[in-house]
């Protein structure tokens, strides 16, 4: 019997994310990211003779899932792997094209409410942080054994953090630190007082940079876009949910670089590149959450949407 708590909250942005892939009922769907499948059961619902392929590096989402979207197991095919591998995760899956894709770049709400896995800086845990737990650096690696200057420099770089150099000296001098409230008592106390009166929680951009370290969340997405076009078909879409500025950026400037035409010189006469765009804008600026899905959801605060349609390029 499944003892684990069900969890009922709506999927951000769902509404956004469904006009955003209208979804055709014979058509093939990616769900990327598909966590406890908030996004992938309405998808799944809408399709007849279609399929669904629902990709999670947590095996415990794809056991989950599994459960919620067995009445239409006929459709859906789940795969443990991560969105980094989204070209050979197609392959075994025997698509070619798909008509729609999605990826839901937050952490799922299991997972931050599970004290066990590590990535919340109020609850006491190991330090763990990976999404997928059979992967080989955990957050204790990072936290214990990475050197002072490449700590200051992911703090930076992955929680935009001004106080980066004296959090990175005091993270070395307490080593080793266990625990998650260990690890966020170190990082407060490493921070001046006005910092640590802020509405924010003073460890929330560190751990959030420990923890895109640890799964290697910005390295992956870039190429994981590019992988993702390419894997469309013609009219096909592809719709990504960021939820902070680092991951958005990434996905501002790919699509717009999908987008882009001839990149001749202004001078020559005619195009020689032969350069065309390969997507068009469905959305032309971000779609956030209203305020009803703010007062239901308040995790839906940052998360912005995007979406293109592949164009035919041929």
């Amino acid at each position: 019997m499944d003892t684990r708590p069900e969890y009922h909250h709506t999927p951000v942005l769902l509404e956004a994310c469904l006009d955003a892939l209208p979804v055709r009922p014979e058509g093939v769907y990616v769900d990327g990211t598909l966590g406890r499948a908030g996004h992938a059961r309405e998808i799944v619902r809408r399709l007849t003779t279609g399929r669904l392929v629902g990709i999670d590096r947590d095996p415990e989402a794809l056991s989950a899932s599994a459960e919620r979207l067995a009445p239409w197991r006929d459709r859906v095919t789940l795969l443990h792997g991560s969105f980094a591998d989204l070209d050979a995760l197609l392959d075994r899956a025997n698509v070619r094209e798909a008509d729609g894709m999605l990826f839901d770049l937050g952490v799922s709400s299991p997972q931050l409410e599970d004290p066990a896995r590590g990535f919340s800086y109020l609850r006491a845990a190991p330090l763990d942080m990976r999404m997928d737990p059979a992967a080989p650096l955990s957050a204790y690696t990072v936290v214990n054994t990475w050197p002072g200057d490449e700590l200051k420099r992911i703090l930076y770089a992955y929680g935009e953090e001004r106080y980066a150099p004296a959090i990175a000296r005091a993270i070395v001098r307490a080593r080793p630190i266990e625990t998650t409230v260990d690890l966020a008592d170190v990082i407060r106390a490493a921070m001046p007082a006005r910092a640590r009166r802020e509405k924010q929680h003073p460890a929330k951009r560190s751990f959030q940079a420990i923890r895109i370290a640890v799964n290697g969340e910005l390295d992956a997405l870039e190429p994981m876009l590019r992988a993702a076009v390419d894997r469309l078909r013609p009219g096909g879409r592809l719709a990504v949910i960021t939820f902070h500025s680092l991951e958005d950026r990434i996905v501002k400037r790919t699509f717009q670089e999908f987008q882009q035409g001839c990149v001749c010189p202004k001078e020559f006469p005619v195009c020689v590149c032969g350069r065309r765009p390969k997507v068009r804008p469905v959305t032309r600026k971000p779609v956030a959450p209203d305020e009803d899905e703010l007062r239901k959801n308040p995790r839906a605060r940052s998360a912005k949407l995007r979406a293109v349609e592949k164009l035919d390029c041929l």
